[in-house]
């Protein structure tokens, strides 16, 4: 095992953690990435189809996200919209209807239902605090319950309900049933409202990057330098004494001055702190597990649904696959779609073979798109439930009890060593933003 010294370590070489690295060096400190895959990128990752490039990770960025935003103007990245043009698809009670909008057209009472129980959870989320919002008079209350508990309680019509849920799974890759409601609204309360987590224009779905997104941690891998990022290490310990922080990995032993652990909340769980463990903060990874998704991409000759008028946005009730989005690329004639299989239908999946994922997944595309969806020309994915160092996506979820108890926790630094991660963003969180946003907090915190 080789020896190493260095200001700051860091665990993880995804945005987040790649972001701390880079604002560190620009102020003079010496830092090394220590990172458990042979590549980095964390919850971002290339992938290839019919020679395009396509993000099997995180990949969409939107107006509002300023950090991000900022970061990939910094890197030289440019953006292109989301194509969104024409009829959305909603398959609801086995049929297939078309709409504009955030809202798809409903009977009457299931419209209204949806649009005030909507506006309710935004008036809600709009009263908690940024900082805080476990300090909220209701917040006990509220994380008590699942957002699925809400849902039934306070909104009045099934197809409603059933939107609502939807919407939870897209954004969560989760189950309602799975979410404390508290969390769910401090969720929406760092990106603005429920709209602006589940539209496109103004909204998280707007921009993809030229290229790929996958580029953003290739990018600033350049700008750390590949001497500084060591690769294929697990962390499996990290201790703290009068001089500092010791960390051990499979190849490594680095002491430092100070640690920075940029990973989801639940894989520290896996790392030994010696005698003086951050109680607190594995209590909260215990309760924060990550949603359960495969992304796929599915190739075709031509985009057909752009024919017919449809914007290539679809979701679903039955699912398993969705929501479902265009994913054409800039100069290429050919069509794409991408989507997902979330929640309790990513779980299902995950130990499916990929050749019956694909056979699911096509299957719903033709049930939404007719015919010529059945006839793909091309086809990749990734499973990310089954991921051995993310353990899920898109984020970490807290369980009922979670936040009230042990939210103090998630930014909270335990001696030397510091928490990153989109998990511990103050706004958009389980976004590129929030590991931006978490990532330059770290730094400044190291530093002062």
């Amino acid at each position: 095992m080789r020896k190493k010294q260095t200001d700051v370590v860091i665990v993880g070489a995804g945005i987040s953690g790649l972001t701390a690295a880079y604002e560190l060096k620009k102020a003079g400190k010496k830092t090394l990435v220590v990172e458990a895959r042979d590549r980095v990128g964390g919850r971002t990752m290339p992938g290839e189809l019919q020679g395009q490039p396509f993000d099997l990770g995180g990949q969409w960025v939107g107006p509002e996200q300023r950090r991000i935003m900022q970061l990939c103007a910094d890197l030289g990245l440019e953006t292109f919209p989301q194509y969104d043009s024409g009829y959305q698809l909603l398959e609801m009670r086995g049929k297939v209807g078309k709409y504009k909008g955030v809202i798809p057209k409903l009977p009457i009472f299931a419209l209204l239902s949806a649009d005030r129980a909507i506006k309710r959870i935004n008036r809600i989320a709009s009263e908690l605090e940024l900082l805080s919002p476990w300090n909220a008079p209701f917040a006990e209350k509220l994380d008590g319950i699942t957002a699925e508990t809400w849902i039934r309680k306070n909104v009045r019509t099934e197809t409603a309900r059933e939107l609502i849920r939807i919407a939870t799974r897209a954004i969560f890759s989760a189950e309602p049933s799975e979410v404390s409601m508290l969390f769910f609204l401090s969720y929406i309360r760092g990106a603005g409202s429920l709209e602006q987590l589940a539209d496109v224009q103004g909204a998280a779905q707007q921009d993809r990057i030229q290229g790929g997104a996958f580029q953003i941690a290739l990018r600033l891998a350049e700008r750390v330098g590949k001497a500084s990022i060591l690769l294929n290490s697990p962390v499996r310990s990290i201790e703290q004494s009068a001089r500092g922080v010791r960390l051990i990995s499979d190849r490594w032993d680095i002491q430092a001055k100070k640690a920075i652990v940029a990973l989801s909340p639940n894989l520290i769980l896996g790392i030994n702190f010696g005698t003086q463990a951050p109680v607190e903060r594995l209590a909260l990874a215990r309760r924060m597990p990550m949603g359960s998704v495969t992304k796929a991409i599915i190739g075709y000759e031509r985009p057909f649904w752009r024919d017919s008028g449809m914007a290539g946005m679809a979701v679903s009730d039955k699912g398993p696959f969705g929501p479902v989005f265009d994913a054409c690329q800039p100069g290429d004639s050919r069509g794409y779609l991408v989507g997902f299989l979330e929640g309790e239908e990513g779980r299902r999946f995950a130990l499916s073979s990929e050749e019956e994922r694909r056979k699911a997944i096509v299957a719903t595309l033709v049930r939404l798109f007719g015919s010529e969806a059945a006839r793909p020309t091309g086809y990749i994915e990734k499973n990310w439930t089954m991921d051995e160092w993310s353990g899920g996506c898109y984020t970490g979820l807290m369980i009922p009890g979670t936040m009230t108890r042990y939210g103090q926790s998630l930014r909270k630094p335990f001696g030397n060593i510091h928490w990153a991660g989109t998990e511990t963003a103050i706004q958009w969180m389980g976004y590129f933003d929030g590991a931006v946003e978490a990532g330059q907090r770290c730094a400044r915190e190291v530093m002062t």
